[in-house]
């Protein structure tokens, strides 16, 4: 599955229902590739590809990528955000843990 912001318009508590409903289509063995700002639902993703430095033909090189917490050590755009939203929300999720790989089925 390929998705392209899917949390633009979506109020917080749909969010988390998507939130849900991706990880149900990875823990049933379904590849996501999600294209997203949302911080919430990066902070839940298994494995983060930052792409930048900036926008347009000022990015589009990889600039950071591992796990969510491994980004979140960076002092990339996405990387700074992530450590500033993980200080506020505490990882809780079993998903979150510290890896530097990528599985693609």
């Amino acid at each position: 599955y390929i998705l392209d912001e899917p949390t633009v318009g979506l109020h917080m508590a749909d969010v988390e229902k998507l939130i849900h409903v991706l990880q149900a289509l990875t823990d049933a063995g379904h590849t996501v590739l999600v294209i997203e700002h949302n911080l919430d639902l990066i902070a839940e993703a298994d494995y983060v590809i930052d792409l930048g430095p900036e926008g347009g033909d000022a990015g589009g090189q990889i600039v950071a990528k591992g796990s969510p917490l491994a980004v979140s050590k960076t002092q990339t755009a996405t990387g700074v955000a992530l450590k500033a939203f993980f200080a506020e929300h505490p990882v809780q999720s079993s998903r979150n843990k510290e890896t530097n790989s990528c599985k693609f089925t």
